[in-house]
């Protein structure tokens, strides 16, 4: 991925740049922060000293931020910097279950809910003093609560014109679980970023022999959700799709839900092809590991399960088994999400680096650039793929 030209970067920087990684993203934040600072130091042109790239080259983009707890429970913000005049960029992680924060006696999981408080509280701590304030959340707060169905709160949209309302000008996220919530900011930036050629650049350098083209690949949609980022994929690496829909039993209820009596695919055949399973996440890991195995059954070849955000939030166990059972060869996921030591220990995971394309995103946005074609990966796809095959032809 191609940093910013010299002709790029004489663009004046909206303000100096101001990095904020709230503890939830302190690890990708830290290397988001590393590529900032190599790329601005080895930057030299006629404007670098001048007033207007004042601070524009630093040991540290970072501002010092923290989010401490009372002895209740509540919390705030507290800046120890100026942050005046900076365009100020706000990463957070809102799935990272491994915080902890005490309420007396109680010891107490950070949830959801706690880290978009403690995004508020950096933004009311600015206090309106920064040129801009950009928020980088991945995973985007609530975002399968983004339809009404019935009596039901719009969480993801009231969160949204939230942000707004506080002074937000742009909000990047990653792989949305719905991109129609973008509607529920108009006026505002707002983009959501498929990590698409992450995917394929990260499973072409770790495997061997693939044959991307229509005869031994394919893309799979595991559902109708996922159907729009598998038909893009497919049609960027010039391979076929299918999907997965579920059948439900509308005889009956179980929990309040009909259940589902059966998974049909559409597509044409499988036999012997290797295949991407593409979602924008993993959650108990139950539909994915269940497709794959009717996958084998149908007599594909590998099976690649690449999924934007792995939650995992009923453990690794069953995918150990399903692993094991040969229900799929290789698990990617991007570390825009909390990580446990015991994934990134997994023989079968790749882990899918995002750092330098945030930095990127970062980069450009800071001197005001256009990011389409950062959002537009599929020059860089082609490129990757073609290098690859170039091996083996």
């Amino acid at each position: 991925m191609a940093k910013l030209s010299i002709k790029d970067t004489a663009a004046l920087p909206v303000g100096r740049l101001g990095l904020i990684p709230l503890e939830s993203s302190r690890a990708l934040g830290a290397m988001v922060d590393d590529w900032l600072v190599q790329w601005r130091t080895d930057r030299d042109h006629a404007e670098i000293n001048t007033f207007s790239f004042e601070g524009y080259q630093r040991e540290s983009f970072v501002i010092n931020a923290e989010t401490p707890r009372f002895g209740s429970g509540e919390g705030k913000c507290v800046i120890k910097e100026s942050v005046r005049g900076d365009d100020i960029y706000i990463l957070l992680d809102v799935c990272n279950y491994s915080l902890t924060y005490n309420m007396g006696k109680y010891v107490n999981l950070m949830s959801p809910d706690d880290h978009f408080q403690d995004l508020k509280r950096v933004i009311a701590a600015i206090g309106g003093k920064a040129r801009r304030v950009n928020v980088i959340m991945p995973y985007l707060y609530e975002s399968r609560q983004s339809i009404r169905s019935g009596r039901e709160s719009l969480d993801c949209a009231t969160a949204l014109q939230e942000l707004i309302n506080m002074g937000v000008e742009n909000i990047i996220t990653f792989d949305a679980h719905d991109s129609r919530i973008q509607n529920a900011t108009p006026l505002n930036g707002f983009e959501t970023v498929q990590p698409s050629y992450q995917f394929i650049k990260a499973l072409l350098r770790q495997e061997e022999g693939l044959h991307i083209d229509n005869d031994h690949f394919m893309v799979i949609s595991p559902d109708e959700g996922s159907m729009k980022r598998a038909i893009n994929m497919a049609n960027i690496l010039g391979v076929d799709m299918g999907m997965y829909y579920k059948r439900l039993d509308y005889s009956r209820l179980e929990n309040g839900r009909h259940p589902i009596a059966a998974y049909e695919f559409l597509g044409p055949s499988l036999d012997g092809k290797d295949v991407i399973l593409i979602d924008d996440m993993i959650s108990s890991g139950d539909m994915v590991i269940e497709i794959s195995s009717l996958l084998k059954k149908r007599g594909c070849g590998r099976i690649y399960i690449c999924c934007t955000f792995g939650l995992f939030t009923d453990g690794l166990q069953k995918f150990d088994k399903a692993h094991k059972k040969k229900y799929f060869d290789k698990l990617l996921t991007t570390n825009l999400v909390y990580q446990t030591p015991e994934l990134l220990s997994k023989p079968y995971y790749i882990n899918v680096d995002m750092s330098k394309y945030v930095a990127l995103i970062i980069d450009t946005l800071n001197h005001d650039l256009s990011v389409s074609h950062l959002l537009n990966p599929v020059d860089r796809i082609k490129k990757c793929v073609d290098t690859y095959m170039a091996q083996y032809d």
